[in-house]
């Protein structure tokens, strides 16, 4: 495919911190640091405004975010604006179900509801555009998701031209 797409990832951190490492450690895409947990209690203590400020400088370069979708994912607030801000600045916008991958401490999770769902995203002429919310092989998620990312990343960039 050429280069590799700069992403943004959004998930729950607190359920799906782990899940997330996996998909970060394929390296199919170049990807933005993980953020360790004291980093984000520190962005987290300084309020509302220094969440937007982080989320906005770290998306800021990123051709696609990718939401790698959790059992509550779908009712976290950062989500809903990592989502809208994405669709908003013309990113390819993307959603993976990560209930497969296996936890280290807690195995799989439920299906979570696509987070997309809660809203309608329309292209400049007005059109309905749905957003590809992929869910991987229940036998082998990590390789799913490592064989298909990179043209499911492509999909989704070509889906808001």
């Amino acid at each position: 495919m050429g280069t590799k797409r700069q992403i943004f990832y959004s998930f729950h951190y607190d359920n799906d911190v782990f899940r997330v490492q996996q998909i970060r450690n394929i390296g199919a895409l170049e990807d933005n640091k993980p953020v360790s947990a004291n980093d984000w209690e520190i962005v987290k203590k300084g309020g509302d405004k220094a969440i937007e400020k982080w989320i906005n400088d770290n998306m800021k370069y990123r051709s696609c975010v990718v939401v790698l979708i959790g059992e509550e994912t779908a009712k976290r607030p950062w989500v809903k604006y990592e989502i809208k801000k994405a669709w908003q600045d013309g990113k390819g916008l993307l959603g993976i179900h990560i209930n497969n991958l296996k936890d280290p401490k807690t195995g799989t999770c439920s299906k979570g509801t696509n987070p997309f769902d809660q809203f309608t995203f329309k292209d400049n002429n007005g059109n309905i555009k749905s957003i590809p919310c992929k869910s991987p092989s229940s036998t082998d998620a990590y390789n799913d998701i490592k064989n298909n990312m990179e043209a499911w990343v492509e999909e989704a960039i070509k889906n808001r031209l």
